[in-house]
């Protein structure tokens, strides 16, 4: 048996009821909407509007952002699709604040404000840091290990669409403290100073014809295309503190110094940090241990060429300042170059006669060459700590804290691709979207921890 429903009869029934009611009492929307007050938005967005009262007056601002929020906090491809879903569906229209009757907003609304109003400033970095700092005064917010890794968001740019172009090569950001070391420490082996090298100011790379900001990426079987990079940094509790944004062809490590030195000036009192292979350089490891803080990254496989003695088998002498190679002989110090590198020279002789040699070296003049960076100590000490419990610990927290913030984010929230172009376009969207996990994970963790205003336990109980 079953009961026969009379269709047509049922969508014509006309009730008195509000939108409260039509909005399921363990929505996710009203733990969002209980566990923040949404107007601070008005004082952050303060002088962006005219106040003049000619003309038909703009679109609430609460609600103009409430509607980005919803396109970040469930995925939404498009703000096009944003608006349909609105418009059918009722907690949509409960959280921005419209009723049931009332016409939603066009989809270029949100483009046309940012145009007139919100490009070249930072509300939306204002809106990530004020609930970031919301999580914060909760005490949600772990700050004893910083996770830091970067990961690709494929650019609104088609791959054929490009140019070969010269850009401008920056400096490295340590690159002055680096070469007075290189200076002092050749001045200590007796060597002259290096010449002034004439300096490469720019180079040749692909750029798009489409997005000139975004960068050709292209990383082992991934192929090759037009990206932006996000660089971010993540506590204990999955929580985004920090991010930069840049062109797809920038490296991690080069995007290490900005991303780090905002995590922790927010944050001082970070004790470790963790990062992959690919932060692994003697700058970084020193930058982390002379701030005091404990650097966890991985064992990093030598490059050497398979059937050759790897480099740690080559012993460091530091009271006579040489290298031992695995039959004993030593090699003296040569130079040290404008890497930071210096170099260790085999004799000749020795290696000639060597029994090793063809696990030593393919050179024709017979001599083996080891460098040693002049911060090689850093990643020594760096490879010390990798040993410990604690760094094993928070290193294998990894794979459950920034990936999994980047999983979430790509598979959740739609941060595989974007639509918009131009850098402070990308990195509006992804401040933004950073803002709306950071402030689904608050209202989440307020609900668990019944920390919600009171409104919201009495209106799941039924209490008017």
């Amino acid at each position: 048996m079953y009961e026969k429903r009379n269709h047509e009869t049922n969508r014509g029934q006309i009730h008195i009821i509000c939108l409260e009611d039509l909005v399921p009492k363990n929505h996710i929307l009203r733990a969002i909407d209980a566990a923040i007050d949404f107007n601070f938005i008005y004082d952050e967005v303060e002088g962006l509007y005219s106040k003049a009262e000619n003309g038909r007056p703009g679109i609430d601002p609460v609600s103009l952002f409430k509607i980005v929020m919803i396109q970040y906090i469930f995925g939404i491809r498009s703000m096009r699709q944003t608006i349909k879903e609105i418009e059918s569906n009722y907690a949509y229209r409960w959280f921005i604040g419209y009723d049931i009757g009332e016409d939603i907003p066009h989809f270029s609304t949100f483009g046309k404000n940012y145009t007139r109003r919100f490009k070249d400033t930072d509300i939306f970095e204002r809106i990530f840091t004020h609930i970031l700092n919301e999580a914060v005064r909760h005490g949600f917010v772990d700050e004893k290990a910083v996770f830091i890794d970067g990961t690709h968001i494929k650019a609104s740019a088609n791959k054929r669409k490009s140019a070969k172009r010269a850009i401008s090569v920056q400096a490295k950001k340590y690159q002055e403290q680096l070469d007075q070391e290189i200076e002092e420490d050749r001045r200590k082996h007796g060597k002259k100073r290096l010449k002034q090298k004439e300096e490469i100011k720019e180079r040749i790379v692909t750029v798009s014809t489409t997005d000139e900001e975004s960068g050709m990426f292209h990383k082992g079987e991934h192929e090759r295309q037009f990206a932006y990079v996000a660089n971010t940094a993540c506590d204990n509790h999955n929580f985004v503190l920090g991010f930069v944004i840049g062109a797809g062809n920038i490296h991690d490590s080069v995007m290490f110094d900005e991303v780090y030195k905002n995590v922790v000036n927010r944050f001082p009192k970070i004790k470790a940090i963790a990062v992959d292979s690919g932060y692994k350089t003697p700058a970084i490891a020193k930058q982390i241990i002379d701030d005091g803080r404990i650097p966890c990254m991985p064992y990093k496989r030598p490059m050497t060429k398979d059937g050759y003695f790897r480099k740690h088998e080559y012993v460091y002498d530091e009271y006579y300042d040489c290298m031992i190679c695995p039959n004993d002989k030593i090699l003296k110090y040569s130079t040290t170059n404008r890497e930071g590198y210096q170099e260790y020279k085999s004799n000749p002789k020795d290696c000639e006669a060597c029994p090793y040699r063809n696990k030593c070296t393919a050179s024709k003049v017979n001599q083996k060459v080891v460098t040693r960076h002049i911060w090689e100590k850093y990643i020594e000490q760096v490879e010390d700590y990798r040993h410990t419990q604690e760094c094993k610990a928070i290193y294998s927290r990894r794979k459950e804290t920034i990936e999994r913030v980047f999983a979430d984010a790509k598979e959740k929230h739609n941060m595989r691709y974007t639509h918009y172009r131009g850098l402070a376009k990308v990195k509006a969207e992804t401040a933004l979207r950073f803002a709306c996990m950071n402030l689904k994970k608050l209202a989440q963790w307020m609900k668990k921890d019944g920390l919600l205003p009171q409104k919201y336990y009495d209106m799941r109980r039924g209490i008017a």
